[in-house]
């Protein structure tokens, strides 16, 4: 069937299509593939977005702490000094792949995320440099949505209107499941538990100018 001219075909994809179906398609990289780039001549440059607190209790050698509030505060400044392939890691690879959604946006092409994050390279035996212990950004947002949850139902005896807290919190862990998103995280990571004397703009960059990392 020929199509008149001005008019465009419905099955076609749009210029608008292409870009949202090329946005939703995370670019990945797993343990063994990472491990190969890296003894490569030209290996990647390895971004780690947790908090500098996750950061401190494992990281993989060689890896720069750039926590996803900061990278997005200074996403522009940050991506100056990001010439070479990028390779993103997170826990388990969530805040990885909005932290890619921020580069992309920002023009940077050759960015990608480790499969599985952390927890699959640990998994697969890979080595990782070990700190001061403390708790993941996960199990902090199920302890405080746990003791919001129990102590407003408790406190519902004396005042009933308290239930409502727990339903809010309720609501609110479905929406960031729904959309892959976590405010109650985003906002623990700024606690002084969650930050560390490299959590700045200007160390970050100091980092990435200076060569090797951690």
């Amino acid at each position: 069937m020929k199509i008149p001219i001005g008019v465009s075909n419905p099955s076609s994809p749009t210029v608008e299509d292409i870009r949202v179906t090329t946005a939703q398609k995370p670019s990945t990289v797993d343990s063994h593939q990472l491990t190969e780039r890296l003894a490569a001549p030209a290996p990647p440059r390895l971004l780690d977005v947790r908090t500098p607190a996750e950061f401190e209790t494992a990281h993989i050698p060689g890896s720069y702490n750039v926590p996803l509030d900061l990278l997005r505060e200074h996403r522009d400044e940050i991506m100056a000094h990001l010439d070479e392939e990028v390779v993103l890691v997170c826990r388990s690879g969530q805040r990885a792949g909005q932290a890619q959604e921020t580069l992309r946006a920002a023009g940077l092409g050759n960015v990608h995320i480790l499969d599985g994050g952390i927890l699959d390279w640990e998994a697969k035996g890979f080595t990782l440099n070990h700190g001061r212990s403390k708790w993941h950004l996960e199990r902090q947002v199920r302890l405080v949505a746990g003791t919001i949850v129990l102590t407003s139902i408790l406190g519902s005896i004396v005042v009933p209107k308290l239930r409502w807290v727990a339903g809010a919190v309720g609501a609110g862990l479905t929406f960031a499941a729904l959309s892959d998103t976590c405010a109650m995280g985003a906002a623990l990571s700024k606690l002084p538990y969650n930050r560390g004397t490299t959590c700045d703009a200007r160390s970050v960059v100091t980092q990435l100018t200076g060569g090797a990392g951690q």
